[in-house]
């Protein structure tokens, strides 16, 4: 007998959307371009848009059946995307973000991935990239390991085993054996997702060869929103799981108290309160802030041939800001909590 060809796992594509009508159509479109040759659906959790999203999606979704529209009224992520796989017929789940565009043989490579490897997730690398000089600056960020402290998926990492996986290409069945997302983490709910995953005795992998280009926050007080909402949700796991998070989760939060160290002890050398020995094993603290100073000034202004003056200050500003809204919100979660923060980038304008 011949040698039958298994033919092509089907695959559901989920995504997230609020508030997205800038660059939900070009994300739809890189999926329903997708040359997977097994068959394919596309489940919009929508939440409440207020910027003609909500028309853009119905009119999207007329044109064509593969396209289905779940209600997401809480506007959680997690809480749509659960609705969102809840609402799915294949048994590989391909989240998407509304800021994301795949590659065309994205799904294709990432199944073959999935199937070769038995993982229970796959990810590749997210290569940021901007259309403004702001937008730009912020993508250079992200794509820098200085930037987002060195995940695998932020490139420079060797296909393997990963902690976490970017978006993820998973398997239904490894996702209703853990009870999909966690509806009560706002942020980071992927990373927690694939902390359980792994409990599980399943695998992660990190596939360098699949590659996503992601559409960053377009101003500095959404990119803060966001970064210090993610800071608190990072708090808050680091609450729930104290001995799984890795060191770098650490970093943006002492750079933080060095900071506030240091003005506290400079006030107290100006008024004179502070005098003599003390002083002087005090303005140690300084060192901590200057050092990233000086690693700020090498990393944004040392490389010849790159980009220009106006580029490297900017990126220069992006970065600490980055850091320090992401190191705040990390001390707010760890003392207070999470509570009922969220993400008022993706409700703002």
């Amino acid at each position: 007998m011949p040698h039958e060809v298994p033919s092509p796992l089907g695959v559901s594509y989920v995504i997230p959307v609020l508030n997205e009508v800038a660059y939900i159509e070009t994300a739809i479109r890189t999926v329903l371009e997708q040359d997977y040759s097994g068959p394919t659906e596309l489940i919009l959790a929508l939440g409440p848009s207020s910027d003609g999203t909500t028309e853009l999606i119905q009119r999207l979704a007329r044109e064509d059946d593969r396209i289905r529209v779940v209600f997401n009224p809480a506007t959680d992520i997690p809480v749509g995307l659960n609705l969102a796989i809840r609402a799915s017929t294949h048994p590989v789940i391909v989240r998407v973000d509304a800021h994301s565009e795949l590659d065309p043989s994205y799904t294709r490579r990432a199944v073959e991935t999935l199937v070769r490897t038995g993982a229970a997730n796959v990810g590749g690398v997210m290569k940021a990239r901007g259309k403004t000089p702001f937008q730009s600056a912020v993508a250079r960020a992200y794509n820098s390991r200085f930037g987002l402290g060195g995940g695998s998926y932020h490139g420079g990492a060797e296909e393997g085993p990963a902690e976490s996986a970017y978006l993820g290409v998973l398997r239904r069945e490894v996702l209703d054996e853990v009870k999909l997302f966690d509806e009560s983490v706002r942020r980071g709910e992927d990373w927690e997702l694939n902390l359980r995953i792994r409990n599980a005795g399943h695998s992660v992998w990190f596939d360098p060869s699949l590659e996503v280009t992601y559409w960053p926050r377009e101003n500095w007080p959404k990119l803060v929103r966001q970064f210090a909402a993610t800071g608190i949700w990072r708090g808050e796991l680091v609450r729930r799981y104290p001995a799984r998070n890795p060191w770098r989760f650490f970093a943006p939060p002492a750079l933080v108290a060095t900071i506030a160290l240091s003005i506290v002890v400079l006030a107290l050398q100006l008024t004179g309160v502070l005098r003599g020995w003390p002083s002087a094993v005090l303005s140690l603290i300084y060192l901590g802030p200057a050092a990233y100073l000086v690693l700020l000034l090498l990393i944004c202004f040392s490389r010849a041939g790159g980009p220009g003056w106006s580029d490297r200050w900017r990126f220069f500003l992006v970065l600490p800001t980055m850091h320090v809204s992401w190191g705040v919100g990390f001390v707010v979660g760890l003392v207070r909590g999470a509570r009922d923060t969220v993400d008022t980038s993706r409700t703002g304008i």
